[in-house]
């Protein structure tokens, strides 16, 4: 199969989906990447609520100031790592 006919079945498939609004069509030979995403790299992260959880709170801030209280009032976990336990009911000696 030539690159052309690739190309020619494409638009094919694509005027195919009549169905679709215009605005919904995207030419992605046209797209740019994201020039704020370096921005947000590994700062945000998006959790999905249940809607009767979201209902519970009027905006993002007042969800975050609230886990931020849950997360204070959570006692810590030591950073130290216990030492691994033996397996085998064997000792040395």
């Amino acid at each position: 199969m030539s690159v052309e006919n690739m190309k020619r079945a494409s638009k094919t498939v694509r005027d195919s989906s009549d169905d679709l609004k215009p605005e919904y069509l995207f030419d992605y030979s046209q797209a740019k990447a994201n020039p704020y995403s370096v921005r947000l790299k590994g700062r945000t992260v998006a959790v999905v609520l249940e809607p009767n959880v979201a209902a519970a709170f009027p905006s993002s801030k007042a969800v975050n100031t609230q886990l931020r209280a849950v997360v204070a009032a959570v006692p810590r976990r030591s950073r130290k790592r216990a030492a691994p336990r033996r397996r085998g009911g064997r000792t040395r000696g």
